[in-house]
């Protein structure tokens, strides 16, 4: 099941607190904050998801997650790649280094990254 933009939105804070109780993740909202029975909703849904969990520790829950951003954004950018790209990784390449706004050094540094990633394949 996908998160909505809320809960992916709440995912962000949980991974990058690693655990977190209820108020930490309040904490990190902008103002306006949301009410903490929104929030609730929000942590049961995505416990129901199976993307978190949480431990009890007396009367509060320490929540973490489940899933690693990467395992969730990779699973997000193959959907896009076969939804968008009929399937093709090299088409979104293309429209990702044509349509962005990449520097030199930028397009550099991806060319590095998959020579790399091709040196690793031989090897």
């Amino acid at each position: 099941m996908k998160l909505s933009k809320s809960e992916e939105q709440l995912m962000q804070y949980i991974w990058k607190q690693g655990k977190a109780f209820m108020n930490e993740l309040l904490e990190m909202y902008p103002d306006p904050k949301p009410a903490n029975t929104t929030v609730a909703t929000l942590l049961k849904r995505m416990k129901d998801k199976g993307y978190i969990d949480y431990e009890q520790l007396g009367r509060s829950r320490q929540y973490y997650p489940l899933v690693k951003k990467s395992d969730y954004f990779s699973r997000h950018i193959n959907g896009i790649i076969r939804k968008y790209f009929d399937n093709s990784p090299s088409s979104f390449a293309s429209f990702f280094t044509k349509e962005t706004d990449l520097s030199e050094d930028e397009l550099k540094e991806l060319q590095e990254i998959v020579q790399q990633e091709l040196k690793k394949r031989k090897s």
